[in-house]
């Protein structure tokens, strides 16, 4: 990733891992790059760092999905933690699972779906509650991909307000779904059901949604090793789909 190299922190960068460390390679090190970093233990946090930056750029951003990675922010450290799981977690576009009650909640008419209305109103409805991984420059980092065509968001409305929605980047015909919210019951699941009908509408391949949570489980969420998630994504990345 040579975009990096002018980029990152060298105090508080360590790849130790490679460029492509095994499951069993990163269990073993029990978060080792985050370890140095001066980051204390979090049985919370993700065994699957593998970079830890202070820089966080738009270059950088578009290149860490491009192979496979995404980042989290650490306020009280002020760095970026960098994560690659295996195996990754995507949605087939053909098998997505809707409820019942989800389905009627959606003909009833009690939500309005928009894509692409209020970008910035869905970052911020993401970030309540989520300090941890939303900072500051996430907003300037993925407002500026938003108006470079390549992060989109799918806005849930009731009575004029936004109740919901969630947002991600696009990379050709792959979308990397990056986090949702509700204000209201069932508007982040209509939110996740507008956006895989926009989707398959558009022709896209790949629904990435980082990790498999027994919400996610429900619609049919599964997991893939990440060689072959990145053999996939590579061929998808290639192709021109218009999400807007």
């Amino acid at each position: 990733m040579d975009v990096w190299r002018p980029l990152l922190d060298t105090v508080t960068t360590y790849c130790i891992l490679g460029s492509n460390p095994s499951p069993a390679a990163i269990q073993r090190a029990r978060s080792p790059v985050a370890s140095r970093a001066g980051l204390p233990h979090n049985p919370d946090m993700p065994d699957d760092i593998v970079t830890v930056t202070r820089a966080f750029t738009v270059e950088m951003a578009e290149e860490a999905y491009r192979n496979g990675l995404f980042p989290m922010y650490v306020p009280a450290f002020g760095v970026y933690t960098w994560h690659k799981p295996d195996p990754r977690a995507i949605i087939p576009l053909d098998r997505f699972h809707v409820s019942r009650s989800l389905k009627k909640t959606l003909r009833s008419g009690t939500f309005e779906l928009t894509y692409d209305r209020d970008f910035a109103g869905v970052m911020k409805g993401c970030a309540e509650g989520r300090p941890v991984w939303i900072g500051k420059k996430f907003f300037e980092v993925y407002g500026e991909l938003h108006k470079q065509g390549k992060a989109h968001s799918v806005e849930v409305w009731q009575g004029g307000k936004l109740v919901g929605g969630t947002y991600g980047v696009q990379l050709g015909a792959v979308f990397c779904a990056e986090s949702k919210f509700h204000r209201v019951t069932d508007a982040s699941k209509a939110a996740l059901a507008g956006l895989v009908e926009r989707l398959r509408e558009r022709g896209f391949q790949i629904l990435e949604v980082q990790y498999v949570t027994p919400h996610l489980k429900q619609f049919g969420t599964v997991e893939i090793p990440w060689k072959e998630y990145m053999r996939r994504a590579t061929s998808a990345m290639k192709l021109d789909c218009r999400f807007a």
